[in-house]
């Protein structure tokens, strides 16, 4: 299972003070260097984080999958099929939320969607779309011509220890409509360390993307600790 890290909260270190540091390309060399397989970089349309320099500096340095997740907006998918990187994630976006809140309702999108999935295959990038484990919504994914999905973990993640075998199981049954319809599954909101393994455990999911909790925890750690403590946990469930 590949992990992705999402770095676009050392962005928003970064731009509390103003200035240049912490850079996220050099976040980005630091976590591959300790074994991540990729990078994740949301770029917003109020650029609240990652500012377009930043994808564009990390998608030239790195030899490594870049995971490039937006909103299906015109301007968002030029910058893709600009900067064609190895995937793009098609998100919900609001203006007013802290953090992506929940998975797009594919079901009820507008016909912008259809385009924007459409025209990122056609410059040859792998185009997912950020769902809830819901089979509806990945049928509806299928259907739009979507290469993968990213099931969102964040219900799972943010729920208490005994609340959380529910919400597994539904990401058990998203996976495996994932699967069934032809689709990557991938994996991500909100894992940390007591969480990441009982979705390593999900054999449809083929990839994780972590951010925010990783870049608080390089606080106390340093990130390519954490980076590497991550995928040691990773490891002991799919070797």
């Amino acid at each position: 299972m590949r992990l992705s890290i999402n770095i676009d909260h050392v962005a928003t270190l970064r731009n509390a003070r103003g200035g240049s540091h912490p850079d996220p390309l050099a976040a980005a060399l630091a976590v591959l260097e300790a074994g991540a397989d990729g990078i994740t970089m949301h770029l917003r349309e109020d650029r609240r984080h990652v500012r377009d320099a930043d994808v564009e500096r990390v998608r030239a340095a790195i030899a490594a999958p870049l995971n490039f997740e937006m909103a299906a907006t015109a301007e968002m998918v030029a910058i893709a099929e600009r900067l064609r990187p190895a995937d793009c994630c098609i998100v919900p976006e609001k203006r007013a939320e802290l953090t992506t809140e929940g998975g797009l309702d594919v079901t009820r999108a507008g016909p912008f969607l259809a385009e924007a999935v459409a025209r990122c295959n056609a410059a040859g990038i792998r185009t997912s779309i950020f769902v809830e484990a819901d089979p509806r919504q990945i049928e509806a994914a299928a259907r739009l011509g979507a290469r993968a999905v990213e099931l969102h973990t964040g219900a799972f993640a943010d729920a208490a220890p005994a609340d959380r075998p529910a919400h597994l199981a539904r990401l058990r049954d998203g996976a495996r409509a994932a699967a069934a319809n032809g689709l990557a599954c991938h994996a991500g909101h909100g894992l940390a360390y007591d969480t990441i393994q009982d979705i390593a455990r999900i054999p449809e999911v083929d990839e994780v993307s972590i951010g925010h909790f990783l870049v608080g925890q390089a606080v106390f750690e340093g990130l390519p600790g954490a980076v590497r403590r991550m995928k040691t946990l990773i490891a002991e469930v799919r070797g």
